[in-house]
């Protein structure tokens, strides 16, 4: 998928359901954030969230008294629900308006958290693509948390294709820059009841190049 399709994609989502309307709502990010703390993050820490839309990860993480917190997504209209529901507390945050597979990092992070984007890159080069930027935005040190669905999780999603992963298969993806330290298995309930099983892995970057 091109990225301005993807990008029409996402617009059109996000302007047409609710924010608790999508199958990936969560009221409450609760493996992220034990996640990100196991992770040894502190206020201070530098938290990028990709994909991260209308994701309530960044209230509860302002909440814990978070305060260097981007998310980027490639959805404007994703992002406002969140500005919105944040209200002034949204000037504590950094919002980016870009498809991750072109952005280009101004800064390294030390947590990258994607919960459900990488898994709809169904093409090589996007994955790589992908890698690249992962390897530009976190520092030597840092940790990259990636949720997909599980190898027995749906194949679709919000009418697209998916790609599922267990964390060895997302590591060999990765490549040698990123050691696997943690890896959890999620079964996360739909807004209506229904189940999908995740995946989360835990890698930290090296100094591998």
């Amino acid at each position: 998928m091109q990225s301005q399709d993807r990008q029409a994609h996402w617009q059109g989502v996000y302007t047409s359901k609710a924010e608790t309307e999508v199958s990936w709502f969560q009221d409450s990010p609760a493996p992220s954030i034990e996640l990100i703390v196991q992770a040894g993050a502190t206020p201070g820490s530098a938290i990028i969230d990709i994909g991260g839309g209308a994701s309530r990860l960044v209230d509860y993480l302002i909440d814990r008294g978070f305060e260097d917190f981007t998310v980027l997504d490639i959805s404007e209209a994703a992002l406002q629900v969140a500005r919105t529901r944040l209200g002034d507390r949204a000037a504590k945050v950094a919002w980016i308006v870009a498809d991750v597979t072109m952005w280009e990092p101004p800064r390294t992070y030390d947590i990258w958290h994607d919960r459900a984007t990488f898994h709809f890159l169904i093409e090589e080069s996007d994955r790589t693509a992908y890698v690249e930027r992962l390897k530009q935005a976190l520092r030597i040190g840092g940790h990259a948390i990636i949720a997909t669905f599980a190898l027995d999780g749906p194949e679709r999603c919000s009418g697209l294709p998916v790609v599922r992963y267990d964390p060895e298969s997302l590591g060999r993806i990765l490549g040698f820059a990123f050691q696997l330290t943690d890896r959890r298995q999620h079964r996360h309930a739909t807004p209506w009841g229904a189940e999908q099983s995740f995946q989360f892995s835990v890698f930290r970057r090296t100094d591998i190049p």
